[in-house]
C-alpha cells in the first residue's frame, strides 16, 4: 500500500480571540456611529420642521390679522350686495299687493285664494244655492277654475310667494346664530315631536308619496230603466244618486268570495323608478294602508300593474320619496345673462333646470340617457311650482322636514350651509359652482365645492376647490385627484370674511362687473332652488 493522502485545508483560518473582540469593537463602533448620524438626522428634521410649524405659523396669524382687519369694510360690502335679496322681498310684495288690487277690481264674485274665509265663504254660498239647471253649474264651474287658472298664470302665484317667503324667513333665521348652538334634535325629542308609527300596515308618509293621483275604484248599481209607455218615457229619479254595490254582499257574510282583481295602466307623465306601492285609503283611521292588497305584478314594459283587493277601495300608488337621495353630483353654471343652468345628478336620473330671471324650467329629465317626461319641459314656471310638477312626476330633488331620517345625510353646520347658498347665488351670474368629493371630509363645520369663473358658455371650466364655514373663505391647494384632503392653503392666496371677496383675489374686472350687476330676482331664484335641493347636504 501506498502513503496515506494528507487531508486538503478547509481554506480557514481560524479566528483568534482577539481578533474576535477587534470586529466586535468595530461594529460597535460603526452600530454607534450610525445611531449618532441618526439621531443627529431625525435632529435635523425636527428642528425643520418646527421651523417651518413657525414660518406657518407666522404666516397664518398675519394671515389672520389681514382677515380681521379688513374684516368690517368686506362685509359692509357683501351687506351692500345683500341688498338684492330685499328688493327681491320687496317687488314680491309689491307684486302681491297688485294681485289682491286687480282682484278687487275685477269684481267677479271669485274668493281670493289665499285667504281662507273667501273660500270658505264661496264654498258655502256655492253648497247652498240649489239651482240645478246644467248650463248654470257648469258656467259656475268654469269659473272657478278661471279664477284659479288666472292666478296661477300671473311667476309667481301669491300663494307660491307666500309659501316662498315662509320658507327663507324660516331658513335665513339661523344666520345670525352662532353654530355652535345649533344642534339637531335628538332621538329622543324626534320621537316626542312626532306620532310614532307602530302599524306595519299604516304608510308613512314622510317616507312615501303618493304619485300619478288617486284611483276611485267602486262598483255601481244599475240606476232605474227607462220605461215606454206609448209616448211616455218614464225613470224612477233617486235622490242619492248613483248607488255603490256593497261587495261582498252584505247579506251573506260568511260565503267566500273571491277577490276583485284589479289592472291599472300607469300614466306616461309619472317616473316610477321602483315597484309602486299601493295602498288603499282606509276613511275611518284616515290613513293610507297597505293590508287588504295582495298578489301584487308590476310590468314595467307595459306600465301596468295587476292586483287583488278584498274589496273596493280608493288606491294610491305610492314611491318612496328619497329614491334620488342623496345626490351623485351637481353643477350650478351661469349661461347668459342673468341666465344659469342647475344640474343634479341622481342614481337613477339628471335634472336639468334653467333659470332666467325671476323664473326656472325643467329643460330635461334623462334616464338611461333617454329624454323622459317632455310634457313638462320647456316651460317657465315659479321655483314653487317647478317642485310641486317635479314631485307629482315622480322625480323628487327636494328634501323635506324628516328627509333626514331617510337619507344618509352629509351634515353641515345650518350657518355654513345657508350662507354658503347665499353668497354662491350672488355670484351666480359670473362663476360656476360644482361638487366635491371632499365636501365629506372636511367634517360638519365647513362646506367645500369646486368654482371656476365662466363667463361663455360653451368655455372651458378651469376648476378650483374653496372652503367656506360662513364667517372664512379659503382656497385650497388640494384639487380633486389628490390623495388625501388638507386644509393647506393655495401659494400666494388669503383668507376672507366672505366666499365673495375670496372669488374675487382671482377673478377678472369683467366677472365682478357681472356680479355687482346680476338682477335681484335673478339672484333670488338661484337662491330658493339651493336651498330647496340643499346640494352641500344631500349629496
Amino acid at each position: 500500500m501506498g502513503p496515506k493522502k494528507k487531508k486538503k485545508s478547509s481554506g480557514k483560518k481560524k479566528v483568534s480571540k482577539a481578533e474576535q473582540l477587534r470586529l466586535q469593537k468595530e461594529e460597535e463602533e460603526r452600530r454607534l456611529k450610525e445611531e449618532e448620524e441618526a439621531q443627529f438626522q431625525a435632529q435635523q428634521e425636527e428642528a425643520a420642521r418646527l421651523e417651518k410649524e413657525r414660518i406657518e405659523q407666522e404666516q397664518m396669524e398675519k394671515l389672520e390679522a389681514k382677515d380681521q382687519e379688513r374684516r368690517e369694510s368686506e362685509l359692509a360690502e357683501l351687506h351692500s350686495l345683500e341688498q338684492k335679496f330685499l328688493s327681491a322681498q320687496q317687488w314680491k310684495t309689491d307684486y302681491r299687493a297688485y294681485g289682491k288690487w286687480e282682484h278687487y277690481l275685477s269684481c267677479d264674485g271669485s274668493p281670493d285664494p289665499t285667504v281662507l274665509q273667501e273660500i270658505n265663504t264661496f264654498m258655502s254660498l256655492w253648497r247652498d244655492d240649489q239651482n240645478e239647471d246644467v248650463q248654470l253649474v257648469m258656467e259656475k264651474g268654469e269659473q272657478v277654475l278661471n279664477s284659479a287658472v288666472s292666478f296661477k298664470e300671473n311667476s309667481n302665484s301669491i300663494a307660491d310667494i307666500n309659501e316662498t317667503e315662509e320658507e327663507i324667513e324660516k331658513k335665513s333665521e339661523i344666520l345670525d346664530i352662532p353654530s355652535q348652538v345649533q344642534h339637531p334634535l335628538t332621538q329622543k325629542e324626534m320621537n316626542e315631536k312626532e306620532e310614532a308609527i307602530t302599524d306595519e300596515n299604516i304608510v308613512d308618509l314622510q317616507q312615501f308619496v303618493p304619485v300619478g293621483g288617486v284611483y276611485h275604484i267602486d262598483a255601481l248599481q244599475l240606476p232605474p230603466q227607462v220605461k215606454q209607455i206609448k209616448d211616455w218615457s218614464m225613470v224612477e229619479v233617486l235622490d242619492v244618486g248613483l248607488q255603490a254595490y256593497p261587495y261582498p254582499p252584505e247579506e251573506a257574510e260568511d260565503a267566500t268570495y273571491s277577490p276583485i282583481q284589479i289592472t291599472l295602466r300607469l300614466s306616461d307623465n309619472v317616473m316610477y323608478f321602483e315597484d309602486p306601492v299601493i295602498a288603499r285609503w282606509d276613511p275611518a283611521g284616515q290613513q293610507w294602508r297597505t293590508d287588504g292588497i295582495s298578489n301584487i305584478t308590476y310590468e314595467r314594459q307595459a306600465q301596468s300593474i295587476t292586483f287583488e283587493m278584498r274589496a273596493f277601495y280608493t288606491i294610491a300608488l305610492l314611491q318612496d320619496a328619497h329614491l334620488n337621495m342623496p345626490y351623485q353630483a351637481w353643477e350650478l353654471q351661469p349661461t347668459g345673462t342673468d341666465e344659469a343652468l342647475l344640474i343634479v345628478t341622481t342614481v337613477f336620473a339628471t335634472i336639468q333646470i334653467q333659470i332666467k330671471g325671476n323664473q326656472c324650467m325643467l329643460s330635461s329629465v334623462a334616464v338611461e340617457e333617454k329624454d323622459v317626461l317632455s310634457y313638462v319641459t320647456g316651460k317657465w314656471l315659479s321655483p314653487v311650482d317647478l317642485r310641486a310638477v317635479l314631485k307629482k312626476a315622480g322625480v323628487n330633488i327636494f328634501p323635506g322636514a324628516y328627509s333626514h331620517k331617510y337619507v344618509s345625510v352629509n351634515k353641515k353646520a345650518p350657518i355654513a350651509e345657508v350662507r354658503a347658498y347665499q353668497q354662491m347665488a350672488l355670484v351666480a351670474s359670473a362663476f360656476a359652482f360644482a361638487w366635491s368629493k371632499w365636501n365629506l371630509e372636511a367634517g360638519q363645520e365647513q362646506v367645500v365645492f369646486k368654482v371656476s369663473e365662466h363667463l361663455k358658455a360653451d368655455s372651458v371650466k378651469d376648476w378650483s376647490l374653496y372652503m367656506f364655514n360662513g364667517q372664512k373663505a379659503q382656497k385650497l391647494k388640494i384639487t380633486e385627484t389628490s390623495e388625501a384632503f388638507s386644509e393647506e392653503l393655495e401659494e400666494d392666496s388669503e383668507f376672507h370674511s366672505t366666499l365673495y371677496h375670496m372669488l374675487k383675489d382671482f377673478a377678472s374686472k369683467e366677472a365682478i362687473d357681472k356680479v355687482e350687476t346680476a338682477n335681484f330676482l335673478f339672484i333670488d331664484v338661484v337662491y330658493q332652488l339651493l336651498l330647496a335641493t340643499r346640494v352641500l347636504t344631500y349629496s
